[in-house]
C-alpha cells in the first residue's frame, strides 16, 4: 500500500475555491483502479504547541494499492483536468510519497 500526502499552497483566501474543485473531482477520483483513500483536510486548532496553523494550506491524504496505480491515477485525463482549473488558485504543491515500515 501506498500513502500520499499532498500540502497544497493556496492564493489567500482561495481555500473555499480550491475546495470545490477538489470535492467534485473526488468523486471520480475515489472511483479509479487501486484508490483506497483519497480526501481534504484542513488544520483545525488543537492547541498543541508545536502545530502550525495555515489557512492557506489544503493537505490531500490518498491510500493507493501501488505505485502503478499512483502513477496511473497522477496521469489520468480527469488529473490534468483538475489541474488546469485549480492551475490559478494553486501557488505550489510539496508531495511525499511513502510505505509503511
Amino acid at each position: 500500500m501506498i500513502h500520499v500526502i499532498a500540502s497544497v499552497r493556496v492564493k489567500a483566501g482561495r481555500a473555499p475555491d480550491f475546495l470545490e474543485i477538489f470535492k467534485a473531482n473526488m468523486i471520480r477520483v475515489r472511483e479509479e483502479r487501486g484508490c483506497i483513500e483519497y480526501f481534504s483536510a484542513v488544520d483545525i486548532d488543537a492547541e498543541l504547541p508545536p502545530q502550525v496553523l495555515d489557512e492557506n494550506v489544503v493537505t490531500i491524504i490518498e491510500k493507493w494499492k501501488d505505485l502503478e496505480t499512483l502513477r496511473d491515477h497522477l496521469e489520468s485525463e480527469g488529473m490534468l483536468v483538475y489541474r488546469e482549473k485549480v492551475s490559478g488558485i494553486v501557488e505550489s504543491v510539496s508531495i511525499k510519497v511513502l510505505k509503511e515500515t
